[in-house]
Formats: structure tokens, C-alpha cells, sequence
């Protein structure tokens, strides 16, 4: 008996220690950092595109992003951001120029038609007789930065850059320089120099002139994720899988189940979700092995929006009521079609899928057993009738789950909103 309760003892010890240990190993992620999400990961420049510039004008090297030196050029990201926390590491060489655009369109002057946030060596002689809105840290043109905090030329700066609405704020190495707010800027010149500031989302890029500057950390925090519109409520929280489980068979198969057997195939169902779909900085990602996912909820009629990325070559879907798809995939024809159709239209009415590697949206529309189809606001697929995949002389089913369809690759998944439409009998209205 004695030794039973020795055994037991350790065996606890052992377990705390374990749990201690899994506690310090999830703590390398810092409360500050929570939401976050890489951008440049040290090996490639997936998710960024150069404009303009002669050569190669960023390049990794040894881990960093590089702005080659008389390259020129600006690079962006693919994606646009409307609020976000932006946040990365740069070193320049003695007398190094550069900028960070946002909220930019990918045409035109960043500094104008966005904004741009300097990157300068202000330690620099040549620079010593710039305008105050021109040194580092500043909105260019319009709101100067705090000088002083810069570090000299081939020492790491950490900067962090903050929008949010009208508000614009940058800290450089633990210090605020810049705290501005647009709507202050009343002068008609000024606000016809700079349309920009009027601009409520766009592209993140860095602004080369023709000095090597290096980069680091790159990484965001969107504070619009997974926030939803008006009239909408979440299908994904951004932080777990509430709502959600793994997909069992399809809907007749389901039906012909005992509750034992469909219990025990919704256990291993699960087991399966929970470890291959995972949150990455308040996105979905599924790591292509596994089931797909479904709401536990079942919908009728409802306006689905959610955002998704697949790299080259991917292919998914969105099933509606239970039933495949709505299509996702890096294809000729596009996304957005009802891929399973036989007798209605299969393809899409045009392609306007964004590249792999960056964010499309879906706008949804589920009404009787007509689908419309959105794709980056191009209208795909106009009130097509859906056809029931796994039991053709029937109509598609009048209430069943959503689906993110797996299908072996990568997706990602964000900002996942619904509308339910409510029809006139369940309102309860009069003729």
C-alpha cells in the first residue's frame, strides 16, 4: 500500500511539473505580442510585390529583407489594412533614406496619395536643413516627429506604427514620437496636397530611395480581425473553434447512423479538428491533414462572409447547407463557382480571384436554393440554383451546416460573419 501511494505521488508530481513546463513553453509569446501575425519569415517574400524599381529591389539575406542599395522601388504587401498595429526592426547605413506607406493605393506617390512615415538618418550632415516634417519617425508632410530617439547608422531600431481611424502613432524604441490625429488638419491646401489622409484602408510598403536599409520582425496586428459588420454575427472568434466541429459523413449518411456510432464518429471527428486546425494571430489555419469543419448550427437563409487564402495550387471550398460548394482554388476559371452542379451553372461569370498567397472575401447569399456570389466585390455567380450533390433528384436540403471543405493543402480562414435571413412565415408577417 505504501508503495501505491509513493507511485501515485510521483506520478502527480511528474504531471504538475509537465504542466509547468508546457506553461513556460507557451509563455514565448508575450502578452504585447498576442495577435500578431509574421510577415516576412527570414526565407522568402511571400505576400509582398514590388511596384517599381529597377532590379530586384528587396531581396532576403542571411534571415533579413533587404532594400538593395540604387535599386529603388516600393514593396508592398498584397493584403490591405484599414486599422492595425505595424511593427518591425531596421538598420540603416550612414546617411540611409527610406519610408513606410500606408493606407496606399498601389498607384501614385505613397506620400500623397497615402501616407508615408520616414525612415532617415537624421544623424546625417547632408540632412541637417530638412524640414521638421521630414525627419525620422515623421507623417510626411504633414505631422513631425520627436527627434533624439534614433539610433546611430548601423545600429537595430524596433518601431511600432499605429492607425487607428484618425489617430496615427509611432513609437521608436519604447518611445512615443509621432501622436497625431488627421481630422485635426483643416487647411484646403494641405488637404488637397495630401488626399491620403481621407483614405481608411490601403497597402503597407516599404519606400526606397536608393539607400540599403535592412528589415526585421516584420509583423501586424489588424485591429479590424474578425470584427463584424452591422446586422452580422461571428461564425469564428479568432480564438478557438466555439461553434465548431469536425465534419461527420454527409448529411444522408448521418441520418442512417445510430446515435452511438454517430457519437463515437463526432468524438474522433473532433480529435482530428483539434489537431490540425489551429488560431495563428486570430486566424483559422488548417494544415491540409484531417476532416473538414462544420458549425454545429444548422442554417437556412443567410449573407456568409468570410475571407480566405490558399497558396499556389490550393483548392477548398465553402459548402452550404451540407452540401458542396461554393469553390475555392488556384484555377483558370476562378473561385466562386457551384463546382458540383450538373444541370445550372458550374463556373464562375468571371475570375476575380487575388493572387495565391493573399486574402479574397466571399459575400454569400443562401436564399431558397438560389446562391449569389461575391468575390473581392465581383459579382461570380447571379441567384444560381444550387443541386443537391449527394441525393440528386431532391432538392438541396432546407437546413444544414456550413463547411470549410479540407481538401489535402494549407487554407486560411478570417473574418467569418453571418446574416440570417429570416423568411416572411418565420416572422410571423400578414399578407
Amino acid at each position: 500500500m505504501r508503495f501505491i501511494l509513493y507511485f501515485a505521488l510521483l506520478v502527480a508530481v511528474l504531471a504538475l511539473s509537465s504542466n509547468c513546463l508546457w506553461a513556460t513553453l507557451r509563455a514565448d509569446v508575450p502578452a504585447e505580442e498576442e495577435g500578431f501575425v509574421s510577415l516576412f519569415d527570414g526565407k522568402n517574400l511571400d505576400g509582398w510585390r514590388l511596384i517599381d524599381g529597377s532590379g530586384p529591389g528587396y531581396a532576403v539575406r542571411e534571415g533579413l529583407l533587404v532594400c538593395r542599395k540604387g535599386t529603388g522601388g516600393r514593396f508592398f504587401l498584397v493584403d490591405e489594412y484599414e486599422d492595425f498595429t505595424f511593427r518591425f526592426d531596421f538598420r540603416l547605413e550612414p546617411g540611409g533614406n527610406n519610408g513606410v506607406g500606408i493606407r496606399t493605393p498601389l498607384k501614385g506617390n505613397p506620400a500623397y496619395q497615402g501616407m508615408e512615415i520616414q525612415i532617415l538618418d537624421d544623424y546625417a550632415e547632408k540632412y541637417a536643413n530638412l524640414k521638421p516634417y521630414q525627419y525620422h519617425g515623421s507623417v510626411y508632410g504633414l505631422f513631425p516627429a520627436k527627434r533624439g530617439v534614433l539610433k546611430k547608422a548601423g545600429e537595430w531600431n524596433e518601431e511600432e506604427i499605429d492607425v487607428r481611424g484618425t489617430k496615427v502613432r509611432v513609437t521608436l524604441n519604447g518611445e512615443v514620437i509621432v501622436d497625431a490625429d488627421l481630422a485635426a488638419i483643416k487647411d484646403p491646401a494641405l488637404l488637397a496636397h495630401h488626399p491620403g489622409i481621407k483614405r481608411r484602408a490601403g497597402h503597407i510598403g516599404f519606400l526606397s530611395h536608393g539607400s540599403e536599409v535592412e528589415f526585421r520582425n516584420i509583423r501586424i496586428k489588424d485591429l479590424k480581425l474578425n470584427a463584424p459588420p452591422e446586422g452580422f454575427g461571428l461564425l469564428f472568434n479568432g480564438r478557438d473553434l466555439q461553434g465548431w466541429k469536425g465534419l461527420v459523413a454527409n448529411p444522408p449518411k448521418r441520418a442512417q447512423m445510430t446515435a452511438e456510432a454517430l457519437g463515437a464518429a463526432q468524438a474522433e471527428a473532433d480529435k482530428w479538428i483539434g489537431e490540425h486546425w489551429r488560431m495563428e494571430g486570430g486566424i483559422l489555419v488548417f494544415d491540409g491533414k484531417g476532416h473538414s469543419l462544420c458549425t454545429k448550427k444548422k442554417y437556412r437563409d443567410f449573407e456568409l462572409l468570410v475571407d480566405w487564402k490558399i497558396p499556389p495550387g490550393g483548392d477548398s471550398g465553402i459548402y452550404l447547407r451540407g452540401s458542396p460548394q461554393v469553390q475555392i482554388w488556384d484555377h483558370e476559371h476562378g473561385s466562386g463557382g457551384l463546382y458540383n452542379n450538373k444541370q445550372n451553372l458550374s463556373r464562375p461569370l468571371k475570375k476575380a480571384d487575388n493572387p495565391p498567397g493573399s486574402w479574397n472575401r466571399f459575400r454569400i447569399l443562401m436564399e431558397g436554393d438560389k446562391v449569389t456570389v461575391f468575390l473581392n466585390d465581383e459579382l461570380v455567380v447571379d441567384k444560381v440554383t444550387m443541386e443537391n450533390y449527394w441525393e440528386r433528384a431532391k432538392p438541396i436540403y432546407r437546413e444544414e451546416s456550413i463547411e470549410l471543405q479540407s481538401h489535402g493543402g494549407v487554407l486560411h480562414f478570417r473574418n467569418i460573419f453571418i446574416r440570417e435571413i429570416v423568411e416572411r412565415s418565420d416572422a410571423g408577417e400578414g399578407g
